[in-house]
């Protein structure tokens, strides 16, 4: 088990905040994907969970094996991330 010092965890973040605005804007534009906004959201806050659990693992970590300052910090940059996406919609 590695331990993720804080520029790497940050630099994980960064990653997910590109990748999940990304995937915002292609679901909002793409008529197939068309969905209640409140659907959306736990769709993407779901994919901002899994992909992150996805880039811990690839670092040979994990969010249950994150210091609870990073644990925080990730929770807050997704509540941020979630509430810019829709601001802008």
């Amino acid at each position: 088990m590695m331990v993720l010092n804080q520029s790497g965890f940050d630099e994980i973040l960064d990653y997910l905040d590109n990748s999940l605005s990304k995937l915002a804007q292609e679901t909002l534009l793409n008529s197939e994907f068309q969905m209640e906004k409140n659907d959306l959201k736990q769709f993407l806050s779901h994919q901002y969970d899994v992909r992150l659990d996805n880039l811990l693992q690839r670092k040979s970590s994990s969010v249950h094996h994150l210091e609870s300052g990073m644990k925080n910090k990730a929770i807050q940059r997704k509540q941020t991330l979630l509430e810019k996406i829709f601001s802008n919609s």
